[in-house]
């Protein structure tokens, strides 16, 4: 089983903690992280963008010119794609770019993701932190206490308003917890600090 060195939120090591070898120790699968990052890029997009064709642009009700006898190439629109300001032939047009990835296979992802950062000692423990209200310079203190200089996850075993709202105004710096944690997410981050309530919740659904 990993062992990882627990710190509080002033900086200093209060002891270490053993973490499951199935959530934070497995085997590191970089082709199924690349496969589940790549699934949800392609659900992020908007797929909003779109071109108008011939028939959708206006004007071009008239045939420009007749058809023989001028010596210049036959036109029946000048709306058509080969003219300026004529329609797109082949654009894109409003799309959903999202599919589905085998929910067996995401899960194996995000245990390799979560491995990865114990092997590269970018996994932080807290053991506790907590917020009476909302102030940045809180969080800023914890990470300077920590020594993070890099992007920087935070992970919570729920959703905690003062924590997340306190650290959406640092560069680099999010939030997330366990219900809604995510394999891009935590590749996305350097650094990955995550609380040992969090630890455990994630060691209960995916052991």
């Amino acid at each position: 089983m990993p062992k990882v060195a627990m710190y509080n939120i002033n900086g200093d090591k209060v002891g270490d903690i053993e973490l499951s070898e199935k959530v934070f120790g497995a085997t590191v699968r970089g082709d199924v992280m690349h496969e589940v990052v790549v699934n949800y890029l392609a659900n992020q997009r908007q797929g909003t963008q779109s071109t108008k064709t011939r028939s959708e642009v206006r004007g071009g009700g008239i045939k420009p010119w007749r058809q023989k006898g001028t010596g210049r190439a036959r036109q029946g629109s000048i709306r058509a794609a080969q003219w300026v300001g004529g329609g797109i032939a082949l654009g894109p047009k409003p799309r959903d770019y999202g599919y589905a990835v085998n929910k067996k296979v995401r899960r194996l992802a995000l245990v390799s993701a979560l491995s990865s950062k114990v092997e590269d000692n970018d996994l932080i423990v807290l053991d506790a932190m907590s917020f009476d209200s909302i102030k940045t310079k809180q969080v800023a203190e914890v990470l300077k206490n920590l020594g993070v200089t890099e992007k920087a996850l935070f992970v919570l075993p729920e959703n905690d308003k003062n924590i997340v709202m306190s650290a959406r105004n640092i560069e680099g710096v999010d939030t997330t917890f366990v219900g809604a944690i995510n394999t891009y997410e935590v590749l996305n981050h350097t650094k990955c600090i995550i609380l040992k309530d969090a630890a455990e919740k994630l060691e209960e659904v995916y052991a």
